[in-house]
């Protein structure tokens, strides 16, 4: 963990190969609202699919973190996790 310039804690993920800095404690679902692209995977038309119920019920924020499917809202970014968003 390293501090912002306002002195806040912070943690370093690797999102789809590109680094990306979120405060600590941050879900894996929030810290895709710091990303340039706010979406955990696509539907099968293509269409981005993001985070909707927040507490794992209805599963749109799958994706693979550290190389296993898990749900973004539920996950709590640590420094150096490995994020991808599915196709």
């Amino acid at each position: 963990m390293k501090r912002n310039p306002a002195g806040n804690l912070t943690v370093n993920v690797l999102l789809d190969g590109r680094a990306l800095r979120v405060p600590a404690g941050t879900t894996v679902a929030a810290a895709m609202a710091y990303s340039d692209r706010p979406f955990t995977r696509r539907a099968c038309g293509g269409e981005p699919r993001a985070p909707f119920c927040g507490m794992g019920i209805c599963q749109e924020c799958r994706m693979t973190i550290d190389g296993r499917r898990r749900l973004a809202c539920q996950t709590t970014c640590r420094d150096g996790m490995v994020l991808e968003r599915m196709p």
